[in-house]
């Protein structure tokens, strides 16, 4: 084998960082040893994977060819190293989620995870849908979890279940004993909104056609809970997924509105896998544990 795993590796890390003293920290090595393992691999083939612009390494059309081959061979080898040494095929995992799932649905499929007999560590990043698209477009995530719609030609989007907004208030708001809003009322009310970019925004938007333009949002915000406190304290009204307003509507600290029956907020919330990724028996065993919720 003309290759090693130590230069593809090297290869992958300088393809991330896109700098050669970055990557060789990354791997624990000297940079100059880093910066032979990758000239050696481009020489043993007559190939060149980067574009050099000063300290810059930039993938080539050949790079970003061969970045997904080479990551997938890592995965298996990284795998099969972990059978061998731990008895297992289920590893370690680095998930990301978007918010709402994130805070309250991935923390409860982790903890079932991590009892597998060899306790498999998991990493979790939450942002949102945007974010963890790009994070595992690039490789930095084995697998997102998102609650907004996505097209890529990169991503593998995977229906997971589903899921539905709620407009809420707090109890002494005006609109707590409306019966049912009409279109007049959500137009006049000040909202409290999750922020461009997140899935929740998407599907309220599309809830929201027609009314959009007219709309008084007084407040974007990237976390759920920030939002409920603001609803709470009568800054304005809401609309979040049930899951995460559960609790507040059984403590009463929050209640539900009910809106117009053509004011659609179902959505679903999705899987997304990288179309070149190796899928690793770690990452069906997650989607499995997923599924039961």
């Amino acid at each position: 084998m003309k290759y090693s795993f130590r230069q593809l590796e090297v290869f992958l890390a300088a393809a991330h960082f896109q700098n050669i003293t970055r990557a060789a920290e990354s791997l624990a090595m000297s940079q100059s040893a880093a910066s032979s393992a990758l000239k050696e691999l481009e020489n043993q083939f007559d190939i060149q994977l980067f574009d050099r612009v000063g300290k810059r390494l930039q993938l080539n059309e050949l790079g970003r060819l061969y970045r997904p081959k080479v990551e997938a061979l890592l995965a298996r080898a990284g795998e099969l190293e972990q059978a061998f040494s731990k008895h297992t095929e289920v590893g370690a995992l680095k998930v990301g989620a978007t918010l709402t799932i994130g805070n309250y649905l991935a923390v409860g499929v982790m903890a079932q995870y991590m009892k597998i007999p060899t306790h498999p560590k998991v990493s979790l990043e939450v942002a949102n849908t945007r974010t963890i698209a790009k994070r595992v477009s690039d490789y930095e995530l084995d697998i997102g979890l998102i609650e907004g719609e996505l097209q890529s030609s990169e991503l593998e989007v995977i229906p997971w279940r589903g899921d539905e907004l709620v407009v809420f208030c707090s109890p002494d708001h005006p609109l707590a004993d409306s019966p049912t809003l009409r279109d007049e009322d959500l137009r006049a009310a000040t909202w409290i909104m999750r922020e461009q970019g997140s899935g929740t925004r998407q599907t309220f938007e599309r809830g929201m056609h027609g009314l959009l333009p007219d709309l008084e949002i007084l407040l974007e915000l990237e976390h759920t809970e920030a939002i409920k406190r603001a609803v709470e304290a009568r800054l304005g009204i809401g609309c979040l997924s049930r899951v995460c307003l559960a609790d507040a509507f059984k403590r009463g600290s929050l209640v539900p509105l009910e809106v117009p029956s053509h004011r659609n907020f179902d959505r679903q919330f999705y899987f997304i896998l990288h179309k070149q990724k190796y899928r690793s028996a770690g990452i069906d065993r997650w989607m499995q544990l997923c599924r039961k919720l």
